[in-house]
């Protein structure tokens, strides 16, 4: 799998990463970046991220083989609108974004239109640093890369798609896009509500000021992720609400369950509660379902 031209629509941590990941596996002959800044415009090529970066998305996209939009999903659409008529016929257009549902809605149609063929992508990889400063070409490496094809995406199409992930080191996984939607509610979105409220509780004024003394290393590990950007972050909460908010109704329940025995000093609850908990995760990351 060679591609001669690929535009990265953003180059943050994930679209830095995966233009030194396609220039490290030799999968490009040239990357362009687009960036809203022109201070980024310098700071992208010094890093090596992509090989020329501009503030013109026209200008970047023109003649790409493969366009990858890598911003966060409130500037997919307005960005595509903008670009699509310029796109080359044939081209292969596909996303970083952490929400499916609304992304392929949107996009798959309006590319179509414009006579490139887009597909959903979601690399279950990053962190809480962001930025091109941060990207690593190591970065999909045995992570997980779901592909979530329309009901109207030719499968020729979506196996391309898996080829392309798997050839950067990751594992391809195909679902639909409300599967992915639901799925990553509870493991991805989820967890970055729980370390975000941790860290507004227990960080807040309020309380006294040898409170933040007191965080150690749990603390700073589970809290970890509430470093993420807010813009991005507050993105995905909206895009994914329905099934957000589903989870987080369970979660919500099943700690009030949590209370009810604690304030019961029901000891054989809360046993079981942290019993539970440990060889759930054991037992996860003995089957190898954590990459780090």
């Amino acid at each position: 799998m060679h591609f001669p031209k690929v535009t990265l629509v953003g180059v943050g941590l994930l679209g830095g990463s995966l233009g030194l990941a396609l220039k490290a596996r030799k999968l490009v002959g040239h990357v362009e970046g687009y960036v809203r800044r022109a201070a980024s415009v310098t700071e992208c090529e010094q890093l090596g991220v992509v090989d020329h970066a501009t503030t013109d998305l026209l200008a970047a996209v023109r003649d790409a083989d493969l366009v990858v939009f890598c911003t966060p999903l409130a500037q997919m659409r307005p960005l595509a609108e903008q670009c699509a008529t310029t796109l080359k016929p044939g081209a292969l257009v596909t996303d970083v974004g952490s929400v499916k549902g609304p992304v392929v809605t949107e996009l798959e149609s309006l590319f179509a239109k414009a006579g490139a063929q887009f597909i959903g992508s979601h690399p279950m990889a990053g962190g809480e640093k962001t930025g091109p400063a941060a990207a690593r070409a190591d970065l999909f490496e045995r992570a997980v890369c779901i592909v979530t094809p329309g009901t109207k995406t030719p499968a020729k199409l979506a196996k391309q798609m898996e080829d392309f992930w798997a050839a950067l080191g990751g594992r391809p996984l195909r679902l639909t896009p409300d599967q992915h939607d639901s799925l990553v509610a509870r493991s991805s979105h989820l967890p970055h509500i729980v370390a975000a409220e941790l860290a507004n509780y227990v960080l807040s004024p309020a309380h006294p000021k040898e409170q933040s003394a007191l965080c150690a290393a749990g603390f700073r590990d589970t809290t970890r992720i509430a470093a993420g950007s807010p813009e991005m972050w507050r993105d995905i909460a909206l895009a994914n609400r329905k099934h957000l908010a589903r989870a987080l109704g369970v979660f919500i329940e099943d700690l009030q369950e949590f209370q009810r025995a604690l304030e019961a000093g029901e000891v054989k609850a809360m046993d079981e509660f942290f019993e539970t908990a440990k060889h759930r995760r054991d037992e996860w990351v003995r089957n190898g379902g954590s990459p780090e």
